[in-house]
């Protein structure tokens, strides 16, 4: 551990480490990566506001190094998200009284809480751009990455997923690409859904009309943006 840093991941769920864990483990061999489950979704946890979401991500980051790491231990904070529809217009949310949890279709959210949906696409997207927008938090550089609709949207081409079905997916999905690198990175890169115009630009794509319900993820960037070179020989 001595001479390798700590790449620090930061995901919402176990199904997604369970699909990620792996595959960010072969790719940045060289570094110690950490995926940490957070069990939510920070950008819509009551309290957690622009002001201090910054200082929340920072606290998870700080926790995991009590004692035995310092900030410049770390050599990035990855942290990937689901858009959830987040961005779309109110008249996108439609009110359906059969829907005790919101159901994502790629152009709408259906729910019986129209309102509070609407609230929390509110508080999604101003911590999300708020985050978008940070280089860096507790000193280390700091990217965050999207799934859209959700992971299992992007992964799968599956919404409305149980979380049984979720685990199940992640499994396969992890087990297909894990001794196959290269090919996890074309289809993350080079797929329809993929969204490589840069950073800046790939938020700005994300947070246009519906696109936050359409499969879309800016993942692909990460691999890029942290100087990954895929080993030819």
């Amino acid at each position: 551990m001595k001479n390798r840093k700590i790449l620090f991941v930061i995901v919402e769920g176990p199904s997604d480490e369970t699909a990620l864990g792996v595959l960010f483990n072969r790719i940045f061999d060289k570094n110690a990566v950490h995926v940490h489950v957070v069990h939510s979704d920070i950008t819509t946890t009551s309290g957690v506001t622009p002001a201090n979401i910054i200082s929340k991500v920072g606290d998870i980051v700080r926790h995991y190094a009590g004692r035995t790491f310092k900030n410049y231990d770390f050599c990035h904070i990855i942290h990937i998200t689901d858009t959830d529809g987040a961005f779309v217009p109110d008249d996108s949310v439609i009110y359906n009284a059969t829907k005790s949890k919101p159901f994502y279709t790629t152009d709408e959210i259906l729910t019986c809480n129209k309102s509070g949906i609407e609230d929390r696409n509110r508080r999604k997207r101003e911590n999300l751009h708020r985050l978008s927008s940070q280089r860096a938090i507790w000193g280390i550089p700091y990217s965050i990455y999207y799934m859209s609709c959700n992971l299992d949207h992007v992964l799968y081409d599956k919404l409305n997923t149980t979380d049984d079905e979720k685990e199940n997916n992640a499994f396969v999905f992890a087990r297909k690409y894990k001794d196959d690198i290269p090919a996890f990175l074309d289809f993350i890169s080079n797929s329809t859904f993929s969204v490589m115009n840069g950073y800046t630009e790939s938020w700005e794509y994300i947070a246009e009309g519906n696109n936050s319900l359409k499969r879309h993820t800016n993942l692909c960037l990460c691999f890029k943006d942290l100087g990954y070179h895929q080993n030819t020989e």
